[in-house]
């Protein structure tokens, strides 16, 4: 039986998403629920979609930089400007409130802030690529997107990808829209999934190391 051409692009964020909305009615104890929302997802990773991955990267250390550059603006109104995310616009019942998804005892556990860590800089960045501009940013543009390169471009597919990239990401909308531009303009550019990987995991990691440092646990939604 041929499996859906969707499939291997969307099956994995869809569990991702689903393990996520599940996760307050499991009742896991932290470290089993960590490794249930890394370990599932990557299960289906590599029983569905191994056959659409490449990592291959055209522009390595460009891709590095846009990372590290998309992570700078993610943070750059917080810490420029404290307080600035406490307002109407950003934390209200559509967007949600800086609540940080990491329980105080997980936060004390180092296995489990290892768990998110993965899950953040290996997981995310390729559940994410394959859906949002692997496979959406195709399939809007024509319904039958394998016919279309990865990478191409139509402006309504293209911001409409930002968009919906950008209301994921809750309380940080603004900057996830932005983030959300460079990252399709950058497959854009690159043709090669393996850069947005590369650039989204990048993002995730400095992310990741800014959130212990600075113990602004919120930033980890």
């Amino acid at each position: 039986m041929q499996r859906h051409p969707s499939l291997p692009w969307v099956l994995p964020f869809a569990v991702f998403m689903l393990l996520l909305a599940a996760e307050p009615y499991l009742g896991l104890p932290d470290r089993a629920s960590l490794a249930l929302r890394l370990l599932v997802p990557a299960a289906v990773l590599i029983v569905f979609s191994r056959k659409v991955l490449d990592f291959r990267c055209s522009s390595p250390l460009l891709s590095v930089l846009i990372g590290a550059g998309v992570f700078l603006i993610w943070i750059a109104p917080d810490v420029l400007f404290p307080g600035y995310r406490d307002s109407i616009l950003f934390q209200n019942p559509l967007t949600g409130t800086l609540k940080s998804t990491l329980s105080p005892e997980a936060r004390a556990d180092s296995l489990s802030v290892a768990l998110r860590i993965a899950r953040a800089a290996l997981l995310v960045p390729i559940v994410e690529e394959l859906f949002w501009r692997g496979w959406l940013m195709r399939w809007l543009a024509k319904p039958d997107f394998e016919s279309l390169p990865i990478g191409h471009y139509q402006a309504r597919a293209f911001w409409f990808t930002a968009i919906l990239f950008a209301l994921e990401h809750g309380p940080y909308w603004e900057v996830g829209l932005i983030a959300g531009a460079v990252y399709n303009g950058w497959l854009v550019r690159t043709r090669r999934l393996g850069d947005l990987i590369l650039a989204h995991a990048v993002t995730n990691a400095c992310l990741a190391a800014f959130v212990l440092w600075s113990g602004r646990w919120e930033l980890w939604l």
